[in-house]
């Protein structure tokens, strides 16, 4: 009788520690909710009653609080995050310690403890890695992040192997660890082959099409983490896929994702973040080649804008994407603006939105008035005086633009043939506009005034960079137009010209990797490997190398997985 008294005890207190847990989840999921429909003070007081005591109402206010940092990138926020993350840390850990509370615990509690703990910990390593800059915080983070990845990998196996109940707050639990799981897998799977083999001796491993599943299991399911499985897929989508990749982006999957907030009109809280759905809905538009630049883009991103006024931060995404639709159109003022309004409103890059500023502002005619009064040889000298450390290194982008920025130190400096354009295709605004025929046409206009020039001026040092630069993009823009034996031509007069560059070189393993995906759309497989493994293998130490081996490896992979290459056909060429 006692035993039996004792087992309906343990259940009931069971029971009710379970009422609580599936309290606090509805409570937080109302609290995620107003948080994505904008309402961001009112969701951080909802859930700042229970933040010493709810494990999930811990993670969920420092996890707001960290997005609030990151896109601010203040350092009073980045502590503040640091330390709220950290006190929600210990929260999990009290909530899943059987020794605080034997009797009431039971092991779905400690399950879900351990989820939050994970999630804890990946988020504290990327604090660390913006708020220091030294090895030691640098290996602090790192060591923060493989926990992060052993507790996630040991509940996954925990559930497959273990027969749970399905009771409510289980597909919340499931949520979180397949999107731990789901989130290591992708950006494993994206790292070059030669950083992978080192981070798995470390115990990491990397299956992307593993980790797509998983997230789009948490994405497609009604949990707490639906919203970050969904954005993290969006992100890969229509960003990651792009810009690391080989140009083209995943649009479909990207619209199956989503189509329901677009219909629908009163949204599930997944993805309800106007400003966010706009700008990923303008992305798969300008991905389809389905979108006037100059009307509905604009349009778009304002309504995004408008859509709150707390968070500034989100308008700067807006304005990024802003400031390259402009660019595409050629309208160098309008991207100038754009550029202006982030130099000035966001902390995430300086550098980079100075030298664009610079950059639009060279790309006007000599006797056209400058906005503001502003120069471009001033603002290029400024470049190398803003950078930053994230993790203890300058972002690629930022290195860029200083080696670049670096011929305006001299009193009588040589400009950039056309800096805008050079940029533009670091981020793959040449696949961007693949699909608009004015567009190309436009630029291939202004790189051939650009040679022009070139050719009348007299030779010096960059003489010989400058035509290779104006070359490849030529190139890109021939591509762009199905001209693919001239094409060709532009990227191997680069590669011919190897040894006589003195400054850029990076543009000789980019043009490899750009005839390796023009062979690719030929059928031409064993020249376009050939090549890949010559970028690969070949060349080390010059400008934005992660990202060239990053689309390397992209296209390796793509060849893998498609052996038959369907041909591209051509009026144009003839094979």
């Amino acid at each position: 009788r006692a035993n039996m008294s004792n087992g309906r005890e343990t259940n009931a207190a069971e029971n009710s520690s379970e009422m609580t847990l599936k309290e606090c989840l509805d409570d937080c999921m109302e609290a995620l909710d107003l948080f994505l429909n904008n309402h961001f003070n009112e969701s951080l007081e909802k859930l700042r009653p229970r933040v010493n005591e709810s494990m999930y109402h811990a993670l969920i206010y420092a996890t707001v609080l960290e997005m609030q940092a990151m896109m601010t990138f203040q350092q009073d926020d980045i502590t503040n995050a640091g330390n709220t993350m950290k006190r929600a840390q210990e929260v999990c850990q009290r909530s899943g310690c059987r020794d605080c509370c034997p009797l009431i615990l039971s092991y779905k509690v400690q399950l879900h403890a351990e989820v939050c703990y994970a999630e804890c910990q990946l988020q504290r390593a990327a604090l660390t890695f913006l708020q220091d800059e030294n090895m030691v915080s640098f290996i602090k983070g790192g060591i923060k992040v493989r926990n992060s990845y052993l507790i996630y990998k040991e509940l996954h196996s925990f559930i497959k192997s273990h027969r749970c109940l399905k009771e409510p707050s289980h597909v919340h639990l499931e949520g979180g660890i397949a999107f731990g799981i789901g989130a290591f897998n992708l950006t494993l799977s994206l790292f070059p082959p030669r950083i992978l083999k080192v981070l798995e001796f470390a115990g990491f491993s990397g299956d992307k099409e593993y980790g797509l599943s998983l997230l789009n299991d948490g994405a497609t399911g009604m949990n707490l983490r639906s919203m970050l499985c969904a954005l993290l897929l969006l992100c890969y989508y229509t960003f990651l896929t792009f810009i690391l990749g080989t140009g083209e982006g995943e649009v479909v999957e990207a619209e199956r994702l989503l189509k329901p907030f677009l219909l629908s009109k009163k949204p599930a809280p997944s993805v309800n973040i106007k400003c966010t759905t706009c700008l990923v809905t303008v992305r798969v538009l300008l991905l389809y080649g389905l979108i006037s630049l100059r009307f509905q883009a604009v349009k778009f991103f304002e309504d995004g804008c408008k859509a709150q006024q707390t968070w500034k931060q989100f308008h700067h995404m807006c304005y990024w994407e802003l400031m390259w639709c402009f660019t595409y159109k050629r309208a160098w003022k309008m991207a100038y603006f754009y550029a202006d309004l982030l130099s000035k409103e966001s902390r995430w890059s300086k550098a980079m939105y100075v030298y664009m500023k610079a950059a639009y502002l060279s790309m006007l005619p000599k006797d056209e008035a400058r906005p503001f009064g502003e120069d471009e040889v001033e603002l290029f000298r400024q470049v190398p005086t803003l950078k930053q450390k994230i993790a203890g290194k300058s972002p690629p982008t930022e290195k860029f633009a200083i080696r670049k920025a670096r011929r305006y130190k001299a009193a009588l400096p040589v400009r950039l043939p056309v800096p805008v354009l050079e940029m533009m295709y670091m981020w793959n605004g040449f696949s961007m506009i693949n699909k608009t025929p004015e567009l190309t046409e436009g630029m291939m206009q202004t790189l051939v005034e650009a040679e022009r020039s070139l050719l009348e001026a007299p030779v010096n040092e960059y003489t010989v960079d400058d035509r290779c630069v104006i070359h490849m993009l030529k190139g890109l823009c021939l591509k762009n137009q199905g001209l693919l034996q001239a094409a060709e031509e532009c990227f191997n007069k680069v590669c011919s010209s190897e040894k006589k560059i003195r400054f850029d070189h990076y543009l000789v393993p980019n043009c490899l990797v750009e005839l390796s995906l023009l062979y690719i759309d030929q059928g031409r497989r064993d020249e376009a490997i050939k090549i890949l493994h010559k970028a690969k293998h070949n060349y080390k130490d010059y400008s934005m190398e992660s990202r060239t081996q990053f689309r390397v490896h992209a296209a390796l992979a793509k060849l893998k997985a498609d052996p038959v290459v369907t041909p591209v056909t051509s009026k144009y060429y003839e094979p």
